[in-house]
């Protein structure tokens, strides 16, 4: 199934973080918190400004970013867990 966002919203898969710490304790399921980091699969043409004009999203899919704690509305499409968020509640893009 294919999937576009509507306005400025984005989807959003969460990147997984270590199981293990430093030190290589393993970390159970119940005691890790939902990361915090994702990577945009799919972006919406943009939201419009006060004339009615199209302005265009910064983020771009392939965009690894950081967004907030309890940002966006979970999904599950063909089988994924996802979000959908505003790009309002994308902290940033993490560069590599």
């Amino acid at each position: 199934m294919k999937f576009r966002p509507l306005g400025d919203r984005v989807l959003v898969k969460r990147v997984e973080e270590e199981e293990k710490t430093k030190g290589g304790i393993i970390i159970p399921d119940t005691a890790k918190e939902k990361p915090q980091e994702g990577e945009v699969i799919a972006v919406g043409p943009g939201a419009r400004n006060d004339k009615g004009d199209l302005v265009a999203l910064d983020v771009k899919a392939g965009d690894r970013i950081l967004f907030g704690k309890w940002s966006g509305t979970e999904v599950k499409v063909d089988g994924q867990d996802l979000l959908i968020m505003k790009e309002s509640d994308v902290l940033g893009v993490v560069e590599k």
